[in-house]
């Protein structure tokens, strides 16, 4: 499985690099990707909810807090029903984010949201199983797409980050609009996810 991932991103690095000069620098500078989906769907779409507007250490410290209270089951849905949102609270978890973390919880077990399903759905039809869920919206599906389904070919463009490494690394004067954003990524395609991913390592690398 790792030795057919890590072949799928060598020939998504090589497109890239052939089809855009500024990600053949990029890809030379960061070195092979190394994006590692995880497995755990429930708990990818957890930590996102956390993360939402705050800081990846405060995320990763309420994240850490939740696990800990969540004893000896962990982050697992039953778990999280059967906390008062007072209790979740405790955690350091927002009033917002407890009742969020508690309807994705309640659609997983009604399996309104079938996580094990998923993997198997296209990307649209995932999306749109998971934004019903208070406080997921595309971004947050997105991002669970590339970092929890593994798919190699998302563009987030609403994500922040990515807009501001395209502007860092092409040296425009502001981020790129949503349609900019689209028409210079047509020639990523279908590695749009590991390009974005670069322009993530980008920011984080300096």
């Amino acid at each position: 499985m790792l030795s057919a991932m890590l072949s799928v991103f060598a020939k998504a690095q090589r497109h890239l690099a052939r089809r855009d000069a500024v990600l053949k620098r990029l890809i030379a500078t960061v070195g092979p990707c190394c994006l590692s989906p995880s497995a755990d769907h429930f708990g990818a779409l957890v930590r996102s909810i956390i993360a939402q507007q705050i800081s990846t250490k405060a995320a990763a410290s309420i994240h850490a807090r939740l696990q800990q209270a969540l004893l000896p089951q962990g982050v697992a849905p039953e778990a999280i029903l059967g906390f008062s949102d007072e209790a979740l609270r405790s955690a350091g978890l927002s009033a917002c984010k407890a009742r969020s973390l508690r309807d994705l919880a309640e659609k997983v077990q009604s399996g309104a949201v079938p996580l094990h399903e998923l993997p198997q759905l296209p990307d649209e039809e995932v999306i749109a199983r998971l934004i019903p869920v208070r406080g997921i919206g595309r971004w947050t599906a997105e991002r669970f797409l590339i970092f929890s389904l593994g798919r190699l070919d998302v563009l987030p463009v609403d994500d922040w980050g990515l807009r501001v490494g395209v502007q860092r690394q092409y040296g425009f004067t502001d981020p790129p609009e949503k349609a900019q954003l689209r028409d210079l990524a047509e020639p990523w395609r279908p590695y749009r996810s590991i390009a974005s991913w670069y322009f993530w390592r980008s920011i984080a690398v300096g």
